[in-house]
């Protein structure tokens, strides 16, 4: 407990002294062009992250449940086909 009020003590210390010295305008300035910069590079929230993930995910196994039906309907489709044209010499022997 003591280690921490000390590191407490001296933080605010250091605090107060870089408040009444030019490294607080110093500070300032970075501040502001750090929030110009990450305005231009059209950065997003980790909300807005992770609702795009979750809409990407949900669109992924859409795309997979539209593959499998695909298959399966060109499956049905090739199936038919060959039902047809084994169909169709027999009929031409008739």
């Amino acid at each position: 407990m003591l280690s921490q009020k000390l590191f407490d003590e001296i933080s605010n210390k250091i605090s107060e002294t870089i408040a009444a010295s030019p490294a607080k305008d110093l500070e300032k300035n970075i501040k502001a062009m750090m929030a110009a910069t990450f305005t231009r590079m059209d950065l997003v929230t980790r909300e807005e992250f992770d609702i795009q993930q979750e809409v990407l995910a949900q669109t992924r196994a859409q795309l997979t449940a539209m593959e499998a039906r695909l298959q399966q309907l060109e499956a049905a489709l090739h199936g038919g086909e060959a039902d047809a044209a084994g169909d169709a010499p027999a009929a031409a022997q008739d």
